[in-house]
């Protein structure tokens, strides 16, 4: 496993799929060279030993609110896909039946069933899983995975505004009312009467005071999260101080919007000092990386969560958390566990590409099976995918 002292000073990168518009996802059917992009403009593309396929496997463009922060935001393959070929996005649609008219868009989860070769999405199969009112155009999150326990997990902004007006209700720690400010659990493979899901009986509010699909809560925009056998990440994108990562439990309380990073967000929001406990009186759990906007060695503006390293291209990489800031500035941060507290060490690492790439944004990361992580982003202002490769 990576140490602080260990993580390479820097990295390469080498251009896999260029020429998208703002790619945020990238999912990788299991035990094949196939991966799967999702641009958010509406469109999800194949991409296989072959090339990119030129028609898409999916295209949402005339079923989308794209702009801002909305859009078509995070894909997932079944576990089983290979067999089943069951697919899931999540995207900003409209505003549908339910949602007040004052309101930006709708919030939809949505479940494709692919063709039997896995080029294409069948478009009459869509079942919408979830839909959640979404007061403003941004602080969508947009991330889905299937985490180890064969559930998906959902990240759910918490509406945006200002912590007033129709946003007032979405502060992450309101989990009677709404769903917003949330890690969702839900089991895809059981319905559970009009719904297309079912609750995992061992989710934290399950027979108690909140909605049962939370499985976490206290985020304030949750910018792609992963899993691994070190735990569950989570980026979760700061106000206008602190970014940060954390370490997600069942039932945890992450803060937004008392605190910010380890950091209070007001004086009222602390007790001599202290981050009071939440209203069920829970305390709230910090994050295990935390960094300001300001100018300091590791600061940014906006987190980009990522994955622990586990290939073998970069060994001295094993181990360590890699992940980034939306302004690249030709950097990636890896993170370590330390020895001595609960804050990870973080280190820079620049980026060498070995083909004169200048990375200036970074939109989001992918690990494959084989622990080779890619990254997404723009670099002269072209949306592309990336693999990480040794320096030089």
């Amino acid at each position: 496993m990576a140490t602080s002292d260990k993580v390479p000073a820097s990295v390469g990168l080498r251009t896999v799929v260029t020429n998208l518009r703002v790619p945020l996802d990238v999912a990788f059917a299991p035990h094949t060279d196939r991966r799967y992009i999702a641009d958010q403009v509406g469109i999800v593309y194949v991409h296989g030993a072959e090339g990119l396929r030129e028609k898409p496997f999916l295209d949402l463009q005339d079923a989308i609110e794209f702009g801002t922060e909305r859009g078509l935001l995070g894909i997932a393959l079944h576990p089983g896909f290979n067999a089943n070929k069951r697919v899931f996005v999540r995207y900003s649609a409209p505003r549908r039946p339910g949602t007040p008219s004052n309101y930006s868009h709708t919030f939809v989860l949505a479940e494709f069933e692919a063709s039997d070769d896995g080029l294409r999405a069948r478009r009459d199969s869509e079942r919408t899983i979830l839909e959640i009112p979404e007061p403003y155009p941004h602080h969508n999150g947009g991330a889905i995975a299937f985490g180890p326990d064969g559930y998906l997990y959902v990240a759910v902004g918490d509406g945006g505004g200002d912590g007033g007006g129709i946003g007032s209700e979405s502060t992450g720690q309101d989990v009677t009312q709404n769903l917003l400010g949330s890690i969702l659990r839900l089991d895809v493979d059981t319905r559970e009467g009009a719904k297309n899901y079912a609750i995992p009986a061992d989710n934290p509010l399950v027979d108690t005071v909140g909605l049962d699909e939370q499985y976490a809560w206290g985020f304030r925009n949750p910018w792609r999260m992963s899993f691994d056998e070190a735990g569950f990440f989570v980026g979760d994108v700061g106000e206008n101080r602190y970014e940060e990562v954390n370490l997600v439990e069942k039932g945890g309380n992450y803060g937004w919007r008392i605190k910010e990073g380890t950091s209070c967000v007001t004086a009222s929001s602390c007790r001599d000092g202290t981050p009071i406990t939440d209203q069920r009186g829970d305390p709230l759990i910090d994050p295990i990386i935390s960094y300001p906007h300001s100018s300091a060695p590791i600061s940014g503006a906006s987190v980009i969560g990522g994955y622990v390293y586990r290939g073998s291209a970069l060994p001295s990489l094993e181990g360590a958390y890699v992940f980034g800031d939306l302004i690249a500035d030709s950097r990636l941060f890896a993170a370590t566990r330390s020895t001595t507290g609960s804050q990870w060490l973080t280190r820079t690492v620049e980026i060498v590409s070995d083909d004169r790439t200048s990375l200036e944004l970074i939109y989001s990361f992918g690990r494959d099976d084989d622990g080779e992580l890619y990254v997404l982003g723009s670099a002269t202002g072209v949306g592309s995918l990336f693999r990480l490769v040794p320096a030089g």
